[in-house]
């Protein structure tokens, strides 16, 4: 079965530091972008950041710059998400997702509105004090 299964989401106190897993089966990540989005209760699914598979080059929203950092094990199939200094704006489901065409920034931009050729079902990030 193809599919892509997040984990590593929970309750984290401001400041704190969280890492989201992203491992796919019965694909390999070679020729994709792999990126990372969120949606917060009562809006809509953002983009956070992304990483080109084939070149590891990576790209991020400007509320996350600086504070998050995405980076791939190649020889895993796993793509993480390392989120420090994490702020109550942060709480949303997180998901990640796969494409061929869509990449790198155009990625972390159109991938909520895109087709993308897999998504994961997402793992919840909590903020709070």
């Amino acid at each position: 079965e193809v599919q892509l299964v997040e984990s590593g989401g929970g309750l984290v106190q401001p400041g704190g530091s969280l890492r989201l897993s992203c491992v796919a089966s019965g694909f390999t990540f070679d020729d994709y972008a792999i990126g990372w989005f969120r949606q917060a209760p009562g809006k809509e699914r953002e983009g956070v950041s992304c990483i080109n598979y084939s070149d590891g080059s990576t790209y991020y929203a400007d509320s996350v710059k600086g504070r998050f950092t995405i980076y791939s094990d190649n020889a895993n199939n796993r793509v993480y998400l390392q989120m420090d200094s994490l702020k109550p704006e942060d709480t949303a489901l997180y998901y990640c997702a796969a494409d061929k065409s869509l990449m790198g920034a155009a990625l972390i931009t159109f991938g909520p509105y895109y087709d993308m050729n897999y998504w994961g079902k997402g793992t919840l990030v909590a903020v709070s004090v």
